[in-house]
């Protein structure tokens, strides 16, 4: 198994965890005014796709 030949930094470290962040989810408003997730069943309505 290949071994690394020199120490990794904490700088180049930090570089590569830059990427592992958390996203907030984005809900959209549905014509009737509720919002929901994307890709879900709005519950009250019973509507997947309300465009």
């Amino acid at each position: 198994m290949a071994a690394p030949k020199r120490r990794v930094s904490k700088t180049r470290s930090a570089k590569r965890r830059t990427h592992y962040k958390l996203t907030l989810p984005m809900p959209v408003k549905d014509k009737d005014g509720t919002w929901r997730m994307p890709h879900h069943m709005n519950m009250i309505t019973g509507e997947y796709k309300a465009n």
